[in-house]
């Protein structure tokens, strides 16, 4: 069993997507994030950095993983899927999980808080963030019209873009006009192990429609379970 630690997150459904790809039997533990649970020693244990998601493989001793790209390389290793298995193509996927997790993850989630939660009015912040996140959703762009998924097969490295990409609209990141990017995004969506992933641990599903206009109480609301 894999107790999954998790709040929602798009990083939190990289892993959960994973899991319910995968038929990999889980619980969820809904962290307390406005209560610093994951400040918390017992939590420190398990992830060191003291973030959001990871996990405990209570089938190999309650074993421990964060970060989550290592997450669901794990998971992936573990189940035999959503790897490829041929070393060139493997390296493929991985190549494009790391472009999430080094570039889509930290400049969505900047564009996210200096357009979103930031105290200060930074016009120019917030467009710098916003400008390489439309940049980084058209590198995918490109790379989806020269292949159905960005390993050719779909994997982990399909996932972890996906949670992103999906939520672009929440910065006022616009995407409309890149078509294989649109594309791809639907197909995802239409997956039913990714209908039911985007619901742990709870449906946010709204965010996706909320661009910047969305009132600021709203916004506030959301800023105490997201992103943190």
């Amino acid at each position: 069993m894999i107790e999954f630690f998790a709040a929602p997150s798009p990083n939190a459904h990289k892993v959960s997507i994973t899991l319910e790809e995968l038929g990999l039997p889980y619980e969820v533990r809904l962290m307390n994030l406005q209560g610093q649970e994951h400040k918390e020693e017992w939590f420190l244990q398990i992830n060191p950095n003291g973030r959001i998601p990871a996990i405990r493989d209570h089938d190999e001793g309650g074993f421990a993983v964060f970060e989550s790209g290592a997450i669901m390389i794990y998971l992936a290793e573990k189940a035999g899927r959503l790897l490829p298995s041929d070393a060139k193509k493997r390296s493929v996927a991985i190549q494009w999980l790391m472009f999430q997790m080094g570039g889509v993850g930290p400049m969505m989630g900047q564009a996210n808080v200096f357009t979103r939660y930031w105290p200060e009015d930074l016009p120019r912040v917030a467009a710098r963030y916003r400008n390489e996140g439309r940049r980084l959703m058209e590198v995918l762009n490109r790379r989806l019209g020269e292949a159905e998924y960005l390993a050719e097969e779909y994997s982990i490295a399909d996932i972890a873009n996906f949670c992103w990409a999906r939520m672009c609209n929440f910065p006022g990141v616009k995407t409309d006009d890149l078509p294989h990017l649109t594309r791809w995004i639907a197909a995802i969506d239409a997956r039913p192990a990714v209908q039911r992933g985007v619901q742990v641990p709870m449906n946010i599903d709204w965010l996706r429609t909320a661009g910047p206009e969305t009132p600021e109480m709203v916004v506030q609301s959301a800023r105490k379970i997201l992103w943190q």
